[in-house]
């Protein structure tokens, strides 16, 4: 495991998840604390949602809110779920606002990982008084 520096979430190599994955991930999640740095816990999540797309935008970081994913089942569609935000069309960034993240929101993640086709997601709860101590959750999903 790679040492970060001080207040970065230290990350682990892994081959399925490219360098270039790997930092864009970084980026996300330097957003994340700036827009947790300027306002805090206590708010609904979509205002985290959007504060969060506001501060990509100024990262220049390309992104899409509520992108749609179809959901298939055994070759047909059978629904479309909403991710929060989808990066770059390579990661899946699932927000919440809760006092504790749960299994099932784990899960969830991991379903729109499968539906969507890609491998990394952050599942990012900004309900917490510091983001990096327990409030993001790395998730790769391996097909």
């Amino acid at each position: 495991m790679e040492r970060g520096r001080r207040g970065e979430i230290p990350f682990m190599r892994n081959s399925v998840v490219e360098e270039a994955l790997d930092d864009l991930s970084r980026g996300v999640i330097g957003a994340a604390i700036e827009v947790h740095r300027c306002i805090g816990a206590g708010f609904p999540e979509s205002v985290y949602e959007k504060a969060l797309c506001v501060e990509l935008e100024i990262r220049g970081i390309p992104f899409a809110c509520q992108a749609p994913v179809k959901v298939n089942y055994k070759g047909r569609v059978v629904g479309e779920g909403r991710m929060d935000i989808l990066v770059d069309s390579a990661l899946v960034v699932e927000l919440k606002a809760v006092d504790t993240l749960l299994p099932v929101h784990s899960a969830q993640l991991v379903s729109y990982l499968r539906a969507a086709g890609v491998t990394l997601g952050l599942l990012i709860n900004f309900n917490v008084q510091v983001l990096t101590e327990g409030g993001i959750k790395r998730k790769v999903y391996i097909s």
